[in-house]
């Protein structure tokens, strides 16, 4: 249940709040040159892969193995989206699909409302420490340990580089801008994955797939197939849900990056067109395509 924002978690909403002014600010203010919008689109993408291969699907639910050197490079990326450590991430991820839109789900459209899940439960003390037993696996390293601890240090270090190469215009759009696009389109999974979308699979929550979430996110919004199989590295089941992020960790395993990557398939093989009441599964079937 929603609680009270205490007053340090009303500073944490402040600072929040003001990235989103000092960026829509300065884009009236500063002269932007080209190349700040080239690093924002870059570092969009490239920390969104951090988020979605690093955050998700390695460090909360360990769907493929890599060396120590790879799994630090993966955190360092991921956290480089101020999104906190991979602890605290992978720690309260592992618990929204334990209580996925029940009482104890940290963030639940069902249980607590829209924009709780979208946004207010990250500033409520309960759910700002790491829980370290939900990741015990991952807490056995020091190196993450530290991180989660100062998970400012590779945003902040993204920025600095982004200020000593790009100047201001490269710390407000590279950088401010980026990061406030990636925020927003990974609360995106939390709450309009559980309310916008079609549902292929009959699973005890409300998940839904939903084909725009999944563009802006790399394929995190196939998020009914994901809660269908969790433990798969692939969340993009039929052939038209894309998903770059499965295809970088086949390139991983290609590369040897990635060992032992999980691919668990649906109890049925064959998607059935006909249960896609999308307006993809619309188009195949105009199209007289029975299955996929």
């Amino acid at each position: 249940m929603s609680e009270p924002i205490t007053p340090s978690g009303r500073r944490r909403c402040a600072v929040f709040l003001a990235m989103h002014v000092a960026v829509f600010v300065a884009l009236f203010l500063v002269e932007i040159e080209l190349s700040a919008w080239i690093a924002c689109a870059a570092l969009f993408v490239g920390r969104m892969w951090g988020i979605t291969a690093g955050y998700h699907r390695y460090f909360s639910h360990r769907t493929f193995k890599v060396s120590r050197p790879v799994q630090l490079a993966l955190a360092w990326v991921a956290m480089s989206s101020s999104q906190r450590g991979v602890l605290w991430w992978a720690a309260h991820h592992r618990q929204h699909h334990r209580r996925a839109d029940r009482e104890g789900d940290p963030h639940s459209p069902v249980t607590d409302g829209f924009w709780r899940s979208h946004l207010y439960w990250v500033f409520e003390e309960k759910n700002y420490r790491t829980d370290l037993d939900r990741v015990g696996d991952l807490a056995r390293f020091p190196e993450l340990v530290w991180l989660d601890r100062h998970w400012w240090v590779p945003p902040a270090s993204l920025a600095l580089a982004l200020g000593l190469l790009l100047g201001l215009d490269g710390v407000i759009v590279g950088f401010g801008l980026s990061t406030v696009l990636l925020w927003h389109a990974t609360f995106l999974v939390n709450s309009v994955c559980h309310v916008l979308g079609r549902r292929r699979f009959e699973t005890a929550d409300a998940s839904t797939n939903n084909w725009l979430v999944a563009a802006l996110t790399l394929g995190e919004g196939w998020h009914n197939n994901h809660h269908h199989l969790p433990s798969s590295a692939r969340m993009g089941v039929a052939w038209y849900e894309l998903d770059p992020t499965w295809w970088s960790i086949l390139a991983m395993e290609k590369l040897g990056l990635a060992t032992d990557v999980r691919l668990t398939e649906p109890r049925s093989r064959r998607v059935d067109i006909r249960r896609d009441r999308s307006w993809i599964g619309w188009v195949l079937r105009l199209l007289g395509a029975r299955r996929a």
